[in-house]
């Protein structure tokens, strides 16, 4: 039974992307996307007390830390699914889409679902490599999508920088895949293997793969110092797919991450995968911080918040105890639910005012009151206010930085995300506060959100809010997700 509900997360998005390049896009296959998420979710539910497996000839593995990242997969998945059909109605209204663009928009989407979910899935480094290869081909078309040249632009460049990360984790890869062949056992790429025969590893040839996965990886998750392709492709991207980039893509680089370090950690000791993740961590706040002082670009804002909400997961993952890995984990939750709201709230105000510049809205509380409260919510979610889920991820991973001995990167990671904070603030008061100005930004669209899109938000506000009371049956799946990631067997 639970080789068969580990099929259904790649199988049935695979089937979905079929009926779209059969049937094409239309009213009667608008939901089959959604339809999708709610299998990928449910299958991901059903496995929470199912006990470490493989499937197909050890190509899959399914354990707590797989099964936690498929409900984040499915979650976010089921927000952006549902606001899908109305936002590209939307698009063809207004003549920036064609039911052609809707149906090439919905298989990619579908294939990006089954590569990720066969990236947490994956038994084999290997696997896991070509999982994550084919999420930047396949999001390339979606960032490019609208064909314009700032969005051509953006595709281009997220493909030669997170190519570039690639390369890197492949050259990673097969140099432990070389330490492995010159150790004892027969651990190939096999991720338990490997982490089960790590003591007998070539120490330096394992350093030097470790450095190029972590480096490659964290190109996806947006980390510095390969980063600089986030904010333009987030920024460009449909909002659909700029909510499961932010949302889901970026978390399951992070998971890839979180699998090399339990390799590291048994073959290298803690300190290595500590310092380096901590390095990057320091410097890709450093860059969200600075960088979203001055921004203009609402998109772009909620781009390098992503890389700031990254960078604490990397922060948690360094400090490495139990309590922190399982606020990192839920943080990787409750930051894909709040970045989905925003980024599908987002390309509602881009629709209605024709502008991604934030000088250039002003007045949204009154004109829309709606999607202004859903805005304004999302981001005091973002910044870590209560009862959001990202207040106690927040706080448990800063407490766990003070008691696990790294006071100082923690003290400057806290200083830095209240500059961000303050930042976002400021920005998105400013939009939805004031009188609306004329020109671009002075919307007359319709008050009424259209019903998906208002239930996608508010449902992705109240989850988020929540995982802050209780995680619920999810405590136990974190626990042991986090024991994972720590090292016990």
């Amino acid at each position: 039974m639970t080789s068969l509900l580990m099929s259904v997360p790649v199988a049935v998005p695979l089937l979905g992307a079929l009926a779209y390049v059969a049937l094409g896009w239309r009213r009667a296959t608008a939901w089959i996307s959604t339809a999708s998420a709610v299998l990928m979710l449910a299958a991901a539910i059903a496995m929470i007390r199912a006990d470490p497996s493989i499937a197909l000839g050890g190509l899959l593995r399914v354990d707590a830390l797989s099964t936690f990242m498929l409900i984040v997969i499915g979650a976010v998945g089921l927000l952006s699914t549902v606001a899908t059909p109305s936002y590209l109605h939307g698009e063809i209204t207004a003549g920036r889409a064609t039911t052609r663009t809707a149906t090439r928009h919905s298989v990619l989407v579908q294939l990006f679902l089954a590569a990720m979910a066969l990236a947490v899935l994956a038994a084999n480094l290997g696997v896991l490599w070509v999982a994550v290869e084919a999420t930047t081909i396949v999001t390339a078309f979606l960032v490019g999508q609208r064909r314009t040249r700032a969005a051509v632009e953006a595709a281009w460049k997220y493909v030669v920088i997170c190519s570039a990360g690639i390369a890197l984790a492949l050259l990673g890869t097969f140099l432990l895949n070389y330490a492995a062949a010159h150790a004892p056992g027969d651990a190939g790429l096999e991720l338990a293997e490997l982490t089960a025969h790590a003591t007998g590893l070539d120490q330096g040839v394992t350093r030097i793969a470790v450095v190029l996965l972590i480096i490659g990886f964290g190109t996806k998750a947006g980390l510095a110092p390969l980063h600089a392709w986030l904010p333009d492709a987030h920024s460009q991207a449909p909002a659909p797919v700029s909510a499961l980039m932010s949302g889901v893509l970026l978390s399951v680089a992070c998971y890839a991450i979180l699998r090399v370090k339990v390799i590291a950690d048994a073959a290298l000791g803690i300190g290595f995968t500590r310092a380096l993740l901590v390095g990057m961590a320091l410097a890709s706040l450093l860059v969200a911080a600075s960088l979203l002082l001055a921004q203009r670009d609402y998109k772009r804002m909620l781009a390098y918040s992503s890389i700031e909400h990254l960078s604490l997961v990397a922060l948690g993952a360094a400090i490495g105890t139990p309590f922190a890995l399982a606020a990192a984990l839920l943080h990787v939750l409750g930051h894909g639910l709040a970045k989905g709201v925003l980024f599908l709230g987002a390309g509602r105000l881009l629709q209605l005012t024709g502008t991604s510049r934030i000088d250039e809205v002003r007045g949204l509380a009154a004109r829309h009151p709606v999607l202004a409260w859903c805005l304004g919510l999302g981001v005091l979610a973002l910044i870590g206010l209560p009862p959001f889920s990202l207040f106690a991820s927040e706080l448990g991973i800063a407490r766990a930085g003070f008691a696990g001995g790294l006071g100082w990167p923690t003290a400057t990671a806290l200083l830095l995300v209240l500059v961000i904070a303050a930042a976002l603030i400021g920005h998105t008061s400013r939009m939805l506060l004031g009188p609306a100005p004329e020109g671009p930004g002075a919307a007359t669209a319709p008050r009424r959100l259209p019903a998906p899109l208002a239930v996608a938000l508010v449902g992705g506000l109240l989850a988020c809010a929540a995982l802050g009371v209780t995680t619920g049956p999810l405590s136990s799946l974190l626990h042991q997700a986090a024991e994972i990631v720590g090292g016990a067997r």
